[in-house]
């Protein structure tokens, strides 16, 4: 098994935030499926409308986003909120989507101050050549809307399509050291 570990630290531009903010997912990568963990502050943000499953338009939403990368520009990105509700997108070049909306096998607890999630992907939903990755996390509103990153994402804007910007995965039963990890 294959294991990598994301840690979103930083606001989209850069800037580290306090460690209560953080966002750790861990991947775990099978024979027949990627195991994806989050563990998130959990910041009271109301659910999307709906019953949990496959949401359009969830990164609106209090949500920790995960976006893999294969050869070619082809990617799967994943959103998945504290409430049960989940979007997968499978893209080619970026931003062009190829397929959206699959149910995914994910389940979204609750408890306290934090958030827990933990979604099984079907290998052949993964790009080929899965190589590099970048996570998000996205809470509030309006001008409180805050935009965290993994790897930073600087420009203008948040744009999480920045594909020079991901990192390379590193699979292995040993964590990068320079992934900063949060004490729990």
């Amino acid at each position: 098994m294959r294991t990598a570990r994301l840690v979103v630290a930083h606001t989209w531009e850069g800037a580290p935030v306090a460690e209560d903010e953080w966002a750790v997912l861990d991947l775990a990568l099978g024979a027949g499926d990627l195991r994806v963990d989050v563990d998130a502050p959990w910041h009271g943000d109301p659910p999307p409308p709906g019953a949990p499953g496959p949401t359009p338009g969830l990164w609106e939403f209090e949500v920790v986003e995960l976006f893999l990368l294969g050869d070619r520009e082809r990617y799967l990105e994943l959103e998945l909120g504290p409430h049960g509700h989940h979007l997968a997108l499978q893209l080619r070049g970026r931003r062009n989507v190829e397929a959206q909306g699959a149910q995914l096998a994910y389940t979204a607890e609750r408890r306290g101050a934090r958030w827990r999630g933990r979604a099984r992907v079907p290998r052949a939903w993964l790009p080929p050549g899965l190589r590099a990755a970048n996570a998000y996390a996205l809470h509030g509103a309006g001008r409180e809307r805050r935009h965290l990153a993994a790897q930073p994402v600087p420009g203008p804007a948040p744009d999480f399509h920045r594909l020079d910007c991901f990192r390379p995965l590193g699979w292995g039963p040993d964590r990068p050291k320079s992934v900063p990890r949060r004490n729990t």
